[in-house]
């Protein structure tokens, strides 16, 4: 086996920022008999090549090499004595002119730390700023070990002190190293592998023994360090999205679920007056729309590089927004190039819905009134791969919901607006009855919409549908009355009772048509995010013979060839 002073070693290198329980991490893997560690072996060519000033900075330059070749060659992946060689390294000492080995070779992993609790004791040693926090650097070399093929493995802090074993154990895993239950304790005091400058860090690790659960309440934190905060905690969060394991106040024990569509786990979208990546596309807790639901929307399609039914869609918009009295609204053409940037930057040009929303924007203090939105409108535009969300082949089944759609006594329903409870608790009886959706009856027992949608029947050769009096008079709804009309069906507008749905005669008449049999009763659904939905079942009851009649047959495919023709065209631009 030969000299066993000089055998290769497998050097673990943990990268952090400073005081994120990086030293008693050190101490863990010193407890091991397979390990010998070194504590921030880069430290003094850090000072070299940077200048910056410590208490201790001539002692440690005099006594540690300060050559970062020498010691990446010579000390870091020097041979040793043990089987592996645990490297506390603190990032930002990660500066330029250091030999690409260093993240080329051996194991990697990164530990981080809420902001929150590392900036409190961080400027008792050193003032603080962006660059001595390193959360930059931390970012980088996660970036590049991913770009090397070599994603290194997360922990958390917070994780690691509220439950060390599990934690400790999902490393060690990771890694591909055992877990020794030595890793848990440590004897108290100072330690021979501490760096010179422990006097000035490590006072408090000193004192512990374990890993030991931090404050359950905090101490107040220093708001002279706020800035600092708000430009460090993205790049925390960054990096806490690809740890496997966390501990928080609300912890959630639930698996992280899968996309309908999950090519939508990677897309862009506009919140405010940016474009920002799915995890970061988050309104302000003051937002209006977090308050109070004080907000309104509309749903969109996009088919071969046009938008359906934009201007209409707009239109609705501001009536909405006038009607609930928003002050500082976006122009149409700002509302336009933020939707046709949303889309070229994601490339969506085909077959995407876009949730577009505007609320009443940020408060500058908690409350209901709008006289604390001093800031103007919150727009958001959502674009997603979408297909229709009903199955428009085969048909779906509705149930009647006992929840009755608002008065216009209270909550007018032709204002489009994100307070849907009243539809959600619709919504939850369809969903435990195992339907599509739910009828919504208005307060005289009329059939108004569904929770989502606008709802057609046809009936010995007419088609029907009910007043708009509580349902939104949708858009969808509009262009399929519109066809209906030029394809020569009679079309009647009126109130509908339940029981004409679910009793009505069979058999209907239409002008004479090829393929097109006069037996049939039919109930359809619309709406953007569905488009023209056919209805085979209500209440347990089937709709006709329980299969897609040939009206609806006939009108989705006009309906088709319009979205096919008409549009607005996505601006695009050919330079760069």
């Amino acid at each position: 086996m030969g000299d066993h002073g000089n055998q290769e070693i497998e050097v673990i290198q943990s990268w952090s920022a400073p005081r994120s329980i990086s030293t008693a991490l050190m101490y863990s893997f010193a407890q091991r008999d397979d390990c010998e560690v070194l504590d921030e072996p880069l430290y003094a060519n850090f000072l070299r090549v940077t200048g910056v000033d410590r208490p201790y900075r001539e002692k440690l330059l005099s006594t540690m090499e300060s050559d970062g070749n020498k010691v990446v060659k010579e000390i870091i992946f020097a041979p040793g004595k043990k089987k592996y060689r645990f490297c506390k390294q603190i990032a930002k000492e990660y500066v330029p002119g250091l030999p690409k080995d260093l993240l080329k070779q051996g194991k990697h992993f990164i530990l981080i730390r809420n902001p929150l609790d590392i900036l409190p004791s961080f400027d008792e040693v050193v003032p603080s700023s962006l660059m001595e926090l390193g959360l930059t650097d931390l970012v980088s070399i996660y970036s590049e070990l991913c770009q090397m093929g070599k994603p290194p493995p997360i922990i958390d802090a917070a994780d690691l002190q509220q439950d060390p074993e599990a934690t400790l154990r999902g490393l060690c895993e990771d890694l591909n190293i055992s877990f020794e239950s030595s890793m848990l304790k440590w004897d108290e005091g100072p330690k021979s592998i501490d760096g010179i400058w422990a006097p000035w860090w490590y006072e408090g690790v000193h004192k512990s023994t374990c890993f030991k659960p931090g404050r359950k309440y905090p101490k107040p934190f220093p708001f002279s360090l706020y800035d600092l905060l708000e430009h460090s905690l993205p790049l925390y969060n960054i990096l806490r999205r690809h740890v496997k394991q966390r501990t928080s106040l609300l912890k959630s024990t639930l698996p992280i679920p899968d996309l309908p569509v999950p090519e939508n786990e990677k897309l862009l979208a506009w919140v405010g007056d940016e474009i920002v990546p799915r995890e970061s596309a988050k309104v302000s807790v003051f937002d209006s729309v977090v308050q109070g639901g004080d907000s309104v929307w509309e749903g969109l399609r996009v088919y071969n590089g046009k938008i359906f039914k934009l201007e209409e869609h707009l239109d609705r918009m501001f009536d909405s927004a006038k009607a609930l009295a928003f002050n500082n609204v976006p122009t149409r053409e700002e509302i336009k190039e933020a939707i046709f940037t949303t889309l070229n930057r994601n490339g969506m040009y085909d077959n995407t819905h876009i949730r577009l929303s505007l609320t009443r924007g940020k408060k500058v203090t908690s409350g209901m009134s709008p006289a604390f939105n001093l800031y103007g409108c919150t727009l958001i535009v959502l674009a997603e791969w979408k297909p229709p969300v009903y199955d428009n082949t085969k048909g779906i089944t509705l149930v009647t919901a006992t929840t009755r759609r608002n008065s216009p006594n209270n909550l007018d329903s032709k204002i489009h607006h994100n307070n849907l409870l009243n539809n959600i608790l619709a919504k939850i009886e369809g969903n435990n009855a195992n339907a599509d959706d739910a009828i919504m009856l208005d307060k005289d027992g009329y059939v108004s919409e569904t929770n989502a949608t606008n709802i057609f029947l046809v009936k010995k050769g007419h088609v029907l549908t009910p007043h708009a009096d509580y349902c939104l008079p949708g858009i969808t709804r509009a262009t399929v009355m519109e066809l209906v009309v030029n394809e020569k069906f009679p079309l009647v507008e009126r109130r509908i009772s339940l029981s004409e749905f679910h009793t009505a005669d069979e058999m209907f008449l239409f002008i004479e048509r090829p393929g097109f049999t006069s037996d049939q009763k039919i109930v359809w659904t619309t709406g953007t995010m569905g488009e023209l939905s056919p209805v085979v079942k209500i209440d347990g009851r089937l709709v006709g013979d329980g299969q897609v009649g040939p009206v609806t047959r006939h009108l989705q495919n006009a309906y088709k060839k319009l979205t096919e023709e008409s549009g607005i065209p996505i601006s695009r631009s050919d330079s760069f």
